[in-house]
């Protein structure tokens, strides 16, 4: 197979190259220059945000398959599959479940209604939700039923630029008592990247199309598998305390910044963590342990010497000690 990598160099983009790579595949990357691509790769530059005049490196070529990650103006996406159509054979674009309008009930499969008011071209700054169906409808629109629609949930694994399991990892292994949020056996739904990569280039090679909710089944892991492992893996004495959702809301705590991958009871966690999977499942979708994942995570960490990327658009995540101190002590 001849792929197409839109970015190519991190987190996800970057796990699916390397997967491609594993398989001896022929991949070009297509990015803009700022991280050094994994090796073995032919790296073509050039910038999405500057429209079609970006676009000039992927003027001539043709692949069997293109893996697009983006996830701003849906006017990028657009863009790239014009200029792609006729000479690439399949598009995979890596879209996400808040595609879906929000409160997504529990279960809510791939028939949901989505948002509205997206737009295949739209441009300049786009709400996240709005600018992945927006992203979803411009390949559509191009590659009709040769497009893959991978609406993932929440994505953890080594190469994590946003910070999560990350922070989780950095903090227990410092050690001490630890603040956790209850109850320990919340369920949590995510997808390590090396899956969803996996799942993808499975998925494209046999012609699938239309949308698949990429993220593993509710409860694939809990609060206290996450949190233990993390302890584990690190080798530290922390110590998990474990406290109430309602006394962390009640001192300010922000789920999901404050304490990344927190969510407690309600209408959020409904739409992060109990969406449906069935789909993803039955065209072979599978999930490694979260211990697995933890571990991993930890290892690329520590060749980094501790400190994960960072992307610059999003804001960072983790409770300030501060904070942290004076709930131990209450």
């Amino acid at each position: 197979m001849k792929v197409l990598m839109l970015g190519g160099t991190e987190f996800v983009g970057r796990a699916v190259t390397e997967a491609a790579l594993a398989r001896d595949w022929q991949v070009t990357v297509f990015h803009r220059g700022h991280h050094a691509p994994p090796p073995g790769v032919t790296a073509l530059t050039g910038d999405r945000t500057g429209g079609e005049g970006g676009l000039v490196a992927l003027s001539e070529g043709s692949w069997d398959l293109v893996v697009d990650t983006w996830s701003g103006a849906p006017s990028a996406v657009r863009d790239a599959a014009r200029i792609l159509n006729g000479r690439a054979g399949h598009y995979t674009y890596v879209s996400s479940r808040s595609v879906y309008e929000y409160p997504a009930p529990a279960g809510l499969g791939e028939d949901g209604p989505p948002v509205s008011g997206a737009s295949p071209d739209a441009g300049g700054d786009v709400p996240y939700a709005l600018a992945k169906r927006g992203g979803e409808l411009a390949a559509l629109d191009t590659f009709g039923d040769r497009a893959l629609l991978a609406r993932a949930g929440l994505i953890i694994g080594p190469g994590e630029n946003i910070g999560r399991l990350p922070w989780w990892l950095g903090r227990t292994a410092r050690g001490g008592p630890v603040i956790a949020p209850g109850p320990r056996d919340a369920a949590l739904q995510y997808i390590d990247a090396r899956d969803l990569a996996s799942w993808l280039l499975d998925a494209a090679a046999s012609g699938l199309n239309g949308a698949y909710n990429t993220v593993s089944r509710p409860g694939h892991a809990t609060m206290g598998e996450l949190l233990d492992s993390c302890v584990r893996v690190t080798g530290s004495v922390a110590e998990l305390r474990w406290t109430d959702p309602g006394k962390l809301l009640a001192a300010g705590v922000e789920p999901w910044s404050d304490l990344p991958m927190w969510l407690p009871a309600g209408e959020l966690h409904d739409t992060l963590y109990q969406g449906g999977h069935t789909k993803a499942y039955a065209a072979g979708l599978r999930c490694r342990p979260v211990g697995e994942t933890v571990a991993d995570t930890w290892s690329w960490l520590c060749g980094r010497g501790g400190v994960a990327p960072h992307r610059p658009d999003r804001p960072p995540v983790g409770l300030d000690p501060r904070t942290e101190e004076k709930l131990l002590a209450a």
